[in-house]
């Protein structure tokens, strides 16, 4: 498993994993970002607390998305659940 090395907040890290290098130097970017924008928003340069901040703001992001998904699921079932019922009614 090769390592690949990425930046985040001005840090360099080399990241060990199965993923594909591009796929893990999209994530660093990603979290890089948030990173930035947290320190714009606050102004803090204490890195620990951008990092939590950030972590907390990507966290409410995935939970906001799985409800989503979770409501979307549930409508998908339920419309299916209506269709098998007309079409068993004929």
């Amino acid at each position: 498993m090769e390592s690949v090395q990425v930046e985040i907040f001005g840090q360099v890290y080399n990241i060990k994993g199965v993923a594909d290098h591009e796929y893990i130097r999209k994530l660093a970017a990603f979290v890089d970002s948030r990173m930035k924008e947290v320190q714009k928003g606050t102004g803090t340069v204490d890195s620990q607390r951008v990092a939590i901040l950030a972590a907390l703001n990507i966290s409410d992001e995935l939970h906001r998305f799985r409800e989503q998904l979770e409501t979307l699921e549930q409508a998908t079932h339920g419309s299916a659940d209506r269709l098998l019922k007309i079409t068993e009614d004929r």
